[in-house]
């Protein structure tokens, strides 16, 4: 008689066991992630981070900082709004354009027809979304769902 294996408990996907988690946070529409994205010009995605739905951007806006491209511009929408964050891309060479939020008491200059361009960055995520797998999130690991991103990125913009 052969023996028989059934498993006791099944694994957690990516439970606290192994050190992950979901990286859903809990926003007004329910669970969400947040997936800040650097593209070039052309709107193809150079970088990614992802963050939870309740995070600051001011935290997808640290991450990214640090592989910027060499670039005269950069399109950001008002959740990016800080002095800290205009600094470091002036440090870097880089022009924000960047509209202030309306709580801001000094109001900042925006090239407003520069920053129509960000709809590229709109267009981009929208096809993104194209894919199932990336629009449902099927995945339970932020590496995985990641990792899937990147794939159908890779896809859509570079082949």
């Amino acid at each position: 008689m052969q023996p028989i294996w059934k498993p006791t408990a099944r694994h957690p996907a990516c439970g606290a066991k192994r050190g992950g988690g979901r990286l859903i946070g809990r926003t007004k529409g329910g669970m969400s992630i947040k997936l800040h994205a650097v593209t070039n010009t052309a709107g193809r995605p150079i970088r990614f981070f992802m963050t939870a739905g309740q995070v600051s951007e001011y935290t997808g806006a640290a991450a990214l900082l640090a592989g910027l491209p060499k670039a005269e511009w950069l399109l950001g929408d008002r959740g990016y709004e800080a002095d800290w964050f205009r600094e470091a891309l002036k440090d870097k060479g880089i022009k924000p354009c960047i509209p202030g939020r309306s709580s801001r008491g000094k109001p900042v200059k925006n090239d407003k027809r520069r920053y129509k361009r960000r709809s590229r960055i709109e267009i981009m995520f929208g096809r993104l979304k194209d894919w199932r797998r990336v629009a449902t999130r099927y995945d339970r690991c932020p590496e995985v769902f990641l990792s899937a991103i990147a794939l159908a990125a890779t896809v859509m913009f570079w082949l």
